[in-house]
């Protein structure tokens, strides 16, 4: 008996179907997208997993996709709020492998805390109840190496700079005279510096840490290895 060419045609297209079908079938569904950490400890274990997957070459790059982008275009909702500082190489979110709406980032020059800054925080603390409020320095900042250089030599910043220096100056000054690199010293004790004020300057932020709905740390990035530890 002969078959015809649409005969032909049209069981191939069954077998076909019948081929792809249960792969189809088969596909995994997708993945719902997880919740945002909701506690201090959960916030902090997240940035610090996301900064190893960062030195070790791991990175996911989550949420920096255009389904990301529709997903948080109505609202946001950032697990963390971090103030860094506005070094190039010290972007919150590549060094600890976040995306879009993952963390509200405020970034200025040696990471100081003015009433503008305070005023971006406590919005977000407000805003948004995040769990975790980090002060990330790193190391050989050049706003804390331009005040030791200053200080040591009795000059003066340049323009605007020179608001930068007076914040630091009483800061870095007192450790001028410790053991070790000066720099490093005015580094970590800027941190700590900025971690207290955050609290001592700001009745909305104290508020919530006193409840147990936020917690304030501090820590350091190294420029030479990528890694953040915490101070």
């Amino acid at each position: 008996m002969s078959v015809g060419r649409r005969s032909l045609l049209a069981a191939g297209a069954t077998a076909l179907t019948a081929t792809l079908v249960p792969a189809a079938a088969q596909a995994a569904p997708a993945r719902p997208e997880p919740e945002p950490p909701a506690t201090y400890d959960a916030a902090l274990r997240e940035l610090l997993r996301g900064n190893r997957r960062f030195v070790t070459g791991r990175t996911r790059h989550p949420h920096q996709n255009v389904a990301a982008v529709h997903r948080l275009a109505a609202a946001q909702d950032p697990f963390a709020i971090v103030l860094g500082c506005a070094d190039s190489r010290v972007a919150s979110e590549i060094l600890f492998d976040q995306g879009l709406g993952d963390v509200f980032d405020n970034r200025v020059a040696g990471n100081i805390v003015d009433d503008l800054l305070l005023g971006s925080i406590e919005y977000a603390v407000e805003e948004f109840e995040p769990p975790l409020l980090l002060v990330l320095g790193h190391e050989r900042c050049g706003a804390v190496s331009a005040t030791v250089n200053l200080i040591r030599s009795g000059g003066q910043a340049p323009g605007h700079i020179a608001a930068i220096v007076d914040a630091l100056r009483p800061i870095v000054e007192p450790v001028l005279s410790q053991p070790g690199d000066a720099v490093e010293n005015g580094v970590r004790a800027n941190v700590r510096a900025q971690v207290a004020a955050l609290t001592a300057s700001s009745p909305i932020i104290r508020e919530k840490v006193e409840a147990g709905r936020l917690g304030v740390a501090g820590a350091r990035y190294d420029l030479d290895t990528g890694k953040v530890t915490l101070l």
